[in-house]
């Protein structure tokens, strides 16, 4: 088992690409969610509409942590792409 792990080390330490994938992942997941939270957190209606405001906000905040976690599933499988084919280049297996 830590055969496997020092096998993964040395590729993610070798690989950039992996290395920006996973970061780039990280960030854009951070940054869309909080993006969400500034643009939703403005929404605010007046006169009859005020009770809708919680409903609509709840909904638009869903839509930004959806992106979100597309974003990061995103990046994570080019992680995996861009890893097992620095791997193979690597260790030639």
């Amino acid at each position: 088992m830590g055969n496997f792990f020092e096998e993964v080390w040395v590729v993610l330490s070798h690989s950039i690409k992996t290395q920006l994938a996973i970061a780039f992942g990280l960030i854009s997941f951070v940054s869309i969610l909080l993006l969400g939270e500034v643009m939703v957190g403005r929404i605010e209606f007046h006169g009859v509409l005020v009770p809708m405001t919680e409903v609509v906000k709840e909904k638009l905040m869903h839509r930004y942590d959806k992106a979100a976690w597309v974003a990061l599933g995103s990046f994570a499988l080019l992680a995996f792409k861009t890893y097992r084919k620095d791997r193979r280049r690597l260790l030639g297996g």
